[in-house]
């Protein structure tokens, strides 16, 4: 008789921890989806990099350069989605699933936001202003001084030796892949065959820049 109650509490035991794993594997489950934002036509476009965080928890994960995340959450998760320059959303887990997969298309809305005007003047009011600006010395030998120092020689000197910020080297690389896609697949134009490089050159030799320059090497 005892042993038949033993037996019958482990099976009791074991019944209850089968129903409460299953419990907890029917809790989680894998939330996927996309982020998109609408553009100046009305055009769904996918919105990368979205923060996408379980509210009351440091989980999170972000939305891919098409707009795709995934995560695992629980049912009753609140998540969190973010991104500078648009509204924070927020979307609950309903608790009437019944697979362990939800998916979900967010919408983003862009957030303008006005930040008030600032003007910066290096003296403390207008006032001071007025007078260092009628107290200025504009002499000739200022004047000619800013002349020289915006001559197109030195500016040229200037621009050469200063090395390219990040605005210029993003240009010069999207020049650079334009080219190359331009020719892909075929031989690029040679400047042998360039007519108005064949012109400058009869030009610059009918003018003697050619014997100018061997005379300034002897």
């Amino acid at each position: 008789m005892r042993s038949a109650s033993y037996i019958f509490l482990i099976l009791l035991f074991c019944g209850s921890l089968h129903a409460q794993t299953n419990k907890d594997s029917l809790d989680v489950i894998q939330f996927s989806g996309v982020v998109v934002t609408s553009d100046e036509f009305g055009e769904m476009l996918p919105l990368p990099y979205t923060t996408v965080a379980i509210k009351g928890t440091d989980r999170g994960t972000y939305a891919e350069i098409d707009g795709f995340f995934s995560i695992a959450a629980h049912i009753g998760d609140t998540l969190v989605f973010s991104r500078i320059g648009f509204e924070t959303v927020e979307h609950s887990v309903p608790d009437t699933l019944a697979t362990k997969f939800y998916s979900w298309y967010q919408v983003m809305s862009k957030d303008d936001i006005l930040l008030p005007e600032a003007v910066i003047f290096p003296w403390p009011s207008r006032d001071h202003y007025k007078i260092e600006f009628l107290a200025l010395d504009v002499s000739n030998e200022l004047r000619q001084r800013a002349q020289e120092n915006l001559a197109e020689e030195i500016l040229d000197r200037v621009q050469s030796a200063v090395a390219p910020d990040g605005d210029n080297t993003f240009e010069l690389e999207q020049a650079k892949r334009q080219y190359e896609y331009q020719y892909a697949g075929q031989y690029k134009p040679q400047k042998i065959f360039d007519v108005v490089a064949w012109s400058q050159f009869i030009k610059a030799w009918k003018r003697g820049d050619f014997k100018r320059d061997k005379k300034k090497k002897k």
